[in-house]
This record gives C-alpha cells, structure tokens and sequence, in this order.
C-alpha cells in the first residue's frame, strides 16, 4: 500500500488522549533494546527480526507504545527496506484505543521528516488494509502481491 507522506498532519489530540489514558508513545531508545526485541519476540514472534533490525539505526527506527512500564504496542520504519512502514502490532487487550493510529502516525511522520514523499507498507494483514484506508488513506499497489517479500525464505 502507498501512503502520501506530504499530506500527512500529526493528530495531537490523540496523543493528548492517550497521555491522559496513561499511554505514552515515544521513540525507543538503545538500552530498550533486549526489551523490546523481548516483547515482540513473545507477542508478535513473526516480526523479531525486523524489531532487531531498527536497533541498527540511531535513531532507532521504533517507536513504543507504553502503559505505566508495561510495553503495549510497537512500530518500526524502514527496516525492510528504505521508506517502508512495518512491522507493528498492539497487544489485543489494548486495541480499539488508538494506540495503533498513534504508532502508525509517528512513524510516517518519521519517514516524511527523512524527506520522503510517499511511504509503502509492504505486507499490510488483510484485516488491516481498511484501517490503513481509513487512518492515512494509503492506496492499494496494483499487481504487488507481496512485493520484495515474494523472496523470504521459508520456515520449515
């Protein structure tokens, strides 16, 4: 999917909202490594390599979802590949709350700051393609069935 970057506005509201809710998004940092990659790896296995893979920049190409001191939720940019949007997830007792949007949005705008015009999401879940469509109007690539992705090697 592709994403217009120029055309993308920061919601402060939101985050204003979950400030107050107690939820707090925000770049991850070095020594947050071994939790994070931890968290992922527990929650979201699918997605550890490329969690480790946004450690590897400075800045980390991770933002963070956090509830008091717990990890809810995570988004890294541009791990897979330069100007794409992904992995990300949000533990399922935490969703419906914004927290996703909230990641979503801080890391396309990441990518806008980078200079970027359009960001790509490059294997979006199908029961995330409308949310997607509806947070920050990504558009469908035509004849992109699984774009770089079509190469993984596969777990056997």
């Amino acid at each position: 999917m592709l994403v217009k970057l120029f055309a993308l506005q920061p919601a402060p509201a939101l985050a204003q909202r979950l400030q107050a809710e107690g939820v707090r998004i925000r770049r991850a940092l070095p020594p947050d490594r071994d939790r994070v990659i931890g968290f992922v790896r527990e929650n979201f296995p699918e997605f550890a390599a490329e969690t480790a893979c946004a450690f590897s920049h400075l800045p980390v190409r991770c933002y963070i979802a956090t509830e008091g001191k717990n990890l809810v939720g995570f988004a890294c940019y541009e791990v897979t590949a330069p100007d794409f949007f992904g992995p990300t997830a949000v533990l399922a007792s935490h969703r419906r709350r914004g927290i996703g949007r909230a990641l979503l949005l801080a890391s396309l705008l990441a990518l806008k700051e980078f200079g970027y015009a359009y960001a790509v999401i490059g294997w979006p879940a199908r029961d995330a393609v409308a949310f997607y469509q509806n947070v920050v109007g990504a558009m469908p690539i035509p004849d992109d069935t699984l774009g770089l992705y079509r190469d993984m090697i596969e777990q056997g």
